[in-house]
């Protein structure tokens, strides 16, 4: 089942590295933009949506920089894929990005993408950088 695609997007986001960390990092700041609830009990995290919900193992994660998750459906099936956010800063500009890694069936690219488009921007919203 390794037959889907790497998909990596960037958004710029006007909020501070160490805000948009917490955002990413914790489920009370996940719980903001990403899902309708986040719960984690040690490297697993609980999302819920309108009463369904996915859990995914925490994979990696570096202070400030970035988060790594694998969906458990695709970590029983031996799957390697997963999904990252990480936060990028522009060494000349200091523009911030997060730049989104995701993997999808070839069929549903351009859904995964709009996801995460609607998702990000929700994302702004709650940063204020809208």
């Amino acid at each position: 089942m390794e037959d889907k695609v790497k998909i990596e997007m960037e958004f710029v986001i006007h909020a501070s590295p160490q805000l948009l960390y917490q955002y990413i990092s914790t489920p009370s700041g996940l719980s903001e933009w990403f899902a309708d609830n986040v719960n984690s009990r040690g490297e697993f995290f609980k999302f819920m949506w309108d009463g369904s919900e996915e859990t995914a193992k925490l994979l990696s994660k570096k202070s400030g920089e970035r988060i790594k998750f694998r969906w458990l459906a695709d970590d029983e099936e031996g799957s390697s894929n997963y999904f990252e956010i990480r936060i990028q800063v522009d060494e000349i500009t200091k523009d911030v990005s997060i730049i989104v890694t995701d993997f999808a069936e070839e069929d549903e690219i351009d859904e995964v993408k709009m996801l995460w488009t609607n998702q990000i921007s929700d994302l702004k919203q709650v940063l204020g950088s809208a």
